[in-house]
């Protein structure tokens, strides 16, 4: 009985948000880019995950466009990636390390994911466009 109460009830303020124009948004993107807002660890690493996602797919298209090859390619993105997200915590953000883990997690954040989306458009791109 209590959780049918308790479905209508979010139904009812799903209803209510809808019928005001406004979308129930758990995350506001203007958060983004504030100094002052207040990141839980998970919250963080998410977007973290997400930037890092989005800066890999952009380096293995633009990679496999020129036609770059070799290992010093990897590398650098490997450094481009890193840099942008320590630039995004340390000085965009101004998060204190320590509390959500230290350096080393958040620069592990979607680490392995965005070689590997990286490493996927650049040998798609590369060998669709120049073979």
């Amino acid at each position: 009985m209590k959780k049918n109460k308790s479905r209508k009830s979010g139904v009812q303020q799903q209803q209510q948000q809808q019928q005001n124009g406004h979308a129930a948004l758990p995350f506001k993107f203007t958060k983004l880019l504030d100094p002052e807002a207040s990141w839980d660890k998970d919250q963080l690493g998410d977007v973290l995950h997400w930037i890092r996602q989005v800066v890999g797919l952009l380096c293995g298209l633009l990679w496999g466009a020129i036609p770059l090859v070799g290992a010093i390619w990897i590398v650098l993105f490997l450094v481009i990636s890193s840099g942008i997200i320590y630039g995004y915590y340390a000085h965009v953000l101004k998060i204190d390390e320590e509390e959500c883990g230290g350096h080393g997690t958040l620069l592990q954040e979607g680490l392995f994911a965005s070689f590997t989306l990286f490493l996927l458009a650049w040998i798609l791109v590369y060998s669709l466009a120049h073979f």
